[in-house]
């Protein structure tokens, strides 16, 4: 009880490293943006250039280490839960095996001599009561099945260790499915919050920016939390990996003798099985009843030929036990639950521990993208800011200017000027009147034309021999 206390005090002293750790870097996080907030940058083109390659590094790096994160996790979850299905699996064996030997002891050998065989003594008692030899013979052979059920009675009990181990199956298991299920869900938020990530910064969106920030304070909180969770589980583990006889030696004392334990827990083949004992008792004593009442099949049968039925039950009973003594003389051998001893340790305390490691590594990498992604928002969010005021310094009447654009769509038209040419041209269409006199000029003929196109009007095609010649005016 005391080594559990130091234990569990452990894993709590775990839990609040990692609670300090995350608190180190929320502070840092708030001294950064502090500090970004109050730091002044010039504004020009050539200060702005480098802000905006020092976000899409950040941005770039923190999508790296995020998918990085995630394929370590993958194969973390995936040994650990390798390691606790081997675990299970041994559990299962073992508990097979405990299973088998108390049918054994119980069913198939203590009810036998104890119903059957009484029944068929005391008949043969009854059949067989004037010959006093014969009578002799079957008291022998019941005090023989007494030395049996005597010996199998001093055979440890595994009821009790039996449904622990169901018991402590059933937990795992349930433990280890919602365990496996919770980091896939994890798994999968990271890379949505890092696909946001790059959608906000990509797209230069201010919500998906604010849902980047507040989706990677709470990533960042997981993370440090998942931290805790593998490192605590990840040095329980290995604590009992260290010394794990010990451990069930404890737990099992008061259910099962020291010797037994020992037994199964290191099995030493120069050491004597403590099961040795009674086997050998049995083995005799069950030798001995098949020769007496093959005995009796052979000198008595031919006297009482009433008694054949009870005398070949019994000597069926007797051969049905000499099988059971085989089949539990294998099942008490140490080789079978040392096996699953072993194969449970290496289950969890390998591949279990390894994936926990694993595990850890991934929570730490997430901490830093996220991190990463954090320190990368504000400096997207100043640049948006940076690039609208850019906006707002250009001449709305500049046609390269985005702005400028969006406005002239809400503006209505203007409305077209009429040509100064067509006016005249009309005018001079009439025969009552006479057009204005026109200038002498010696622009070109595009020239001209180019002039006419500007002010809204079409050229009059009648008047171009006229531009360039030096002529006078019409009269």
């Amino acid at each position: 009880a005391a080594d559990c206390a130091i234990s569990f005090q452990s894993l709590l002293v775990l839990g609040l490293v990692a609670a300090v750790c995350l608190g180190l870097n929320l502070l840092f996080l708030t001294v950064y943006l502090i500090c970004l907030c109050c730091c002044k940058r010039d504004q020009d083109a050539e200060t702005k250039r480098p802000h905006s390659c020092c976000v899409t590094w950040m941005a770039v790096t923190a999508g790296l280490i995020c998918c990085a994160a995630v394929g370590i996790g993958f194969y973390g979850n995936s040994e650990t839960n390798d390691g606790v299905f081997q675990l299970l699996y041994a559990l299962d064996h073992a508990n097979q095996t405990l299973t088998g030997i108390d049918s054994l002891v119980v069913a198939s050998t203590t009810l036998q001599m104890q119903g059957g065989l009484e029944q068929h003594l005391v008949r043969l008692n009854e059949l067989l009561a004037s010959r006093g030899d014969y009578v002799q013979t079957l008291k022998f052979t019941q005090q023989l099945a007494g030395s049996i059920i005597l010996q199998l009675q001093g055979l440890p009990a595994w009821r009790g260790v039996s449904a622990d181990l169901t018991q402590l199956s059933g937990q795992v298991a349930y433990v280890e499915y919602y365990r496996w299920l919770a980091y896939l869900l994890f798994f999968i938020l990271v890379l949505t919050v890092c696909l946001l990530a790059c959608l906000g910064l990509a797209k230069h969106s201010r919500c998906l920016l604010v849902m980047m920030l507040c989706s990677g304070l709470l990533m960042l909180v997981l993370s440090w939390a998942s931290m805790a969770v593998d490192t605590a589980a990840a040095v329980g583990t290995s604590d009992f990996c260290v010394a794990p006889d010990k451990f069930i030696m404890n737990q099992t004392d008061d259910e099962i003798s020291a010797e037994v334990v020992h037994y199964y827990l290191y099995c030493d083949q120069s050491l004597s099985s403590p099961f040795q004992q009674a086997l050998t008792v049995f083995q005799r004593s069950l030798t001995t009843m098949q020769i007496q009442i093959q005995g009796l099949i052979q000198y008595a049968l031919p006297l009482f030929p009433t008694a054949e039925k009870d005398l070949l039950g019994v000597q069926q009973l007797l051969n049905s036990s000499e099988t059971s003594l085989h089949q539990l003389t294998a099942l008490l051998d140490c080789r079978g639950l040392h096996k699953d001893y072993l194969d449970g340790l290496i289950g969890i305390c390998y591949d279990g521990v390894e994936g926990l490691l694993y595990l850890g590594l991934f929570s730490l990498l997430a901490a830093a993208a996220f991190s990463t992604v954090i320190c990368a928002a504000p400096r997207a969010w100043r640049q948006l800011a940076g690039r609208d005021r850019d906006y707002d310094d250009m001449d709305e009447e500049d046609p390269f200017n985005p702005q400028a654009r969006r406005i002239a769509t809400h503006r209505p038209p203007r409305g077209q000027l009429r040509s100064f040419c067509s006016y005249s041209s009309s005018l001079g269409s009439q025969s009552s009147l006479h057009p204005p006199a026109q200038t002498v000029s010696n622009a070109p003929v595009s020239e001209y034309m180019n002039q006419a196109v500007l002010f809204g009007g079409n050229p009059r095609y009648e008047n171009v021999p006229l531009i360039g010649r030096g002529s006078p005016p019409p009269t």
